[in-house]
């Protein structure tokens, strides 16, 4: 009984619940705002709960259960296996540009694969993300005492633009784009000079129109010119309009939960369940209720930079910076999504938008940030004492 107890202390003590709570409680307040935001089609549908609601909870609950078995796998286990890790990500994604599908609106892209017959949908370039954090993170890790070096500077990129190509094909804009943000936090953390961020963003300029020409499609330019001439591209501002309208509408403390007009009001705000859950929040909860989800993902982004910071392997402390500037940059995409500041680009806000392969796969990053926590604390030392034993006794 005394070794039972001792094993569950061992096991609380070695957990990071701040962390895991901070996740399970936004994922909680995530989902019930997709439930308010999707509460039309619930009427519709005849049923308890909507289809995006229902699919939320089973990512979460399941996501939720793989966080927890993969904090009790040693991460040096899970950082060896780092080449077959991408090797999958990759081979889910090549298989998504051969056989993948897209959203009604865009059937150009191929962002998803269709589980057989069963109406599920995966995208792996969710998935990518976490197999990118991990090889990334080895990648530099291996380099480190010459990661400086033009040659192993160009190697790096050459790493990240294998995934940030794959989802650019897909015609994925937004994942590319946090792939990018991921790629840059990394190699900062990572201490490369500054002076190649320098270099790469004069290229990145140089490259610009030949993406604008050759890599956006007319719907993507479209919502980039939206932006500086709104008049003139109503339509493609719509969605946009519609939520920043209500965001403003909410004011302090919102309309009251279920009660926003325009969140309640079937296909009035495009997408509000997924890319425009920000307004939904705005519009239903107010200031307040927006400022919460951002402290909420805040320190969520803060603890997993606290556990990055105190752990001991250089290629574990990336991978954690990784995961934040993941988050991070997430967020801040979305909510200027919302907000009318940035085009609408297909990026999810954290833990609060729908979508299944989102919300599994960030679990899954969050059970490699509680394996690192877990393996890097410190094991209580075990206190032997000999008892009932007299010295020099056989003597």
């Amino acid at each position: 009984m005394k070794n039972l107890i001792y094993r569950l202390r061992t096991v609380i003590r070695e957990t990071d619940f701040a962390l895991l709570l901070l996740c399970i409680l936004t994922s909680a307040y995530g989902v019930v705002m997709v439930y308010s935001a999707t509460r039309p089609d619930m009427l519709i549908e005849g049923g308890v709960i909507s289809r995006d609601t229902r699919a939320m909870l089973i990512a979460v609950g399941a996501g939720l259960l793989m966080a927890i078995v993969i904090s009790f796998i040693d991460y040096n286990i899970i950082t060896k296996l780092y080449p077959a890790i991408a090797a999958v990500c990759i081979a889910l994604m090549l298989l998504t540009l051969v056989f993948g599908v897209g959203p009604e609106e865009r059937p150009d892209a191929k962002t998803w694969l269709k589980i057989g017959e069963t109406g599920l949908f995966f995208q792996p370039s969710e998935l990518l993300k976490i197999g990118f954090i991990i090889s990334f993170g080895m990648h530099l890790e291996l380099i480190s005492d010459r990661i400086s070096k033009p040659v192993h500077i160009l190697f790096l990129c050459l790493h990240a633009a294998v995934p940030v190509g794959l989802v650019t094909l897909s015609g994925d804009m937004g994942s590319a784009l946090v792939f990018v943000i991921i790629f840059a936090v990394m190699m900062f953390c990572a201490g490369v000079k500054l002076r190649y961020f320098a270099l790469g963003a004069a290229l990145a300029a140089a490259a610009a129109p030949v993406a604008w020409y050759y890599l956006f499609s007319a719907t993507q330019k479209d919502r980039f010119l939206g932006l500086i001439y709104p008049d003139a591209y109503t339509d493609i501002m719509y969605q946009q309009n519609m939520g920043m309208r209500a965001i403003r509408s909410g004011g302090l403390t919102g309309k009251g939960l279920f009660s926003g007009p325009l969140t309640q009001t079937m296909n009035a705000i495009p997408e509000a369940e997924n890319d425009m859950i920000f307004s939904c929040i705005g519009e239903e909860l107010g200031f307040l209720g927006c400022a919460a989800a951002l402290l909420l993902l805040l320190l969520i982004v803060a603890r997993i930079m606290i556990v990055g910071k105190r752990s001991k392997y250089g290629a574990t402390k990336l991978m954690c910076y990784g995961m934040a500037a993941m988050i991070a940059g997430q967020t801040v995409i979305n909510v200027g999504m919302c907000l009318v500041l940035l085009p609408v680009i297909g990026i999810t806000l954290p833990f609060f938008s729908a979508g299944g392969s989102s919300n599994l796969c960030i679990y899954i990053g969050i059970g490699l940030i509680l394996s690192i926590y877990r393996f890097d604390k410190e094991k209580e030392v075990v206190n032997f004492r000999l008892s009932n034993i007299t010295p020099f006794s056989n003597y």
